[in-house]
């Protein structure tokens, strides 16, 4: 009874590693852009819907939005500077902290916005952190 040794020749090996680094060139660049995509879609929920529904409720109980001073924060504790919320009913967000932006810079408030006047601007100044192309903003584009 003769037992065969057998196993994967270098050439085998070799074409199945070129097999796989050619899936691997297809693949990656197709999933290198996503991280950043994922990160404007979660911004731009924050600036569209997450913080002007708290915000909004803010303006409902006490008939104004906070002041750019009172900022935010005003959806967290209750502001003792002027004006006063005197109907506050908060907190305004769950998780009872102030999100950060995706890139872990604050979102900026301001009330009453130069862009919204009736009500506020609030945005993200992107991945480079500088006022530029890449800022989600709830009035559009910044030229």
């Amino acid at each position: 009874m003769q037992l065969s040794k057998r196993g994967f020749t270098l050439v085998e090996i070799i074409l199945v590693m070129a097999i796989v680094l050619i899936l691997a060139a297809m693949v990656v660049p197709n999933l290198s852009g996503r991280k950043g995509q994922a990160q404007r879609s979660a911004a731009q929920v924050d600036i569209e819907t997450n913080l002007p529904a708290a915000l909004d409720l803010y303006e409902i109980d006490n008939g104004f939005y906070p002041s750019t001073d009172q900022g935010l924060k005003a959806l967290i504790v209750k502001s003792s500077s002027s004006p006063v919320p005197q109907n506050w009913n908060g907190p305004y967000l769950k998780k009872k902290s102030i999100p950060s932006d995706p890139w872990g810079q604050n979102y900026v408030y301001v009330s009453p916005g130069a862009n919204n006047t009736e009500e506020f601007d609030l945005y993200s100044l992107g991945a480079d952190g500088v006022e530029s192309d890449d800022d989600i903003v709830n009035w559009g584009e910044l030229e």
